[in-house]
């Protein structure tokens, strides 16, 4: 996916936690029919947000270190970044606008 980064286990540290920009992560799997749902809105706002936040997918099934860490208990769930710290949490089906409203906040802050 454009501009949709595959996040795991072993990158994660580097590409989320350590990254100057806000990161958008979205926990799924592929049997997961909500989360495919979801799949256009979030290829949507990381091409609107290209250069200003990163946007990754953490497959939950492959990945299960990273979804325990964050307590993933149901997907799709969306964490933002900042700094290394989530500052917003979406479970389930979430508007574009939920996004990118929180987005914005976080990318001007």
């Amino acid at each position: 996916m454009k501009g949709v980064h595959e996040l795991t286990d072993s990158n994660f540290q580097t590409e989320v936690l350590n990254s100057p920009q806000v990161v958008l992560v979205d926990f799924w799997a592929e049997w997961c029919a909500p989360c495919k749902m979801l799949t256009p809105t979030i290829e949507q706002i990381a091409a609107e947000y290209e250069g200003k936040a990163k946007v990754g997918k953490v497959d939950t099934d492959s990945n299960r270190e990273i979804s325990i860490k964050y307590g993933i208990q149901s997907i799709p769930t969306v964490l933002l970044f900042k700094g290394g710290q989530v500052q917003k949490k979406f479970v389930g089906l979430t508007s574009k606008d939920q996004f990118k409203n929180a987005l914005d906040q976080l990318v001007k802050g």
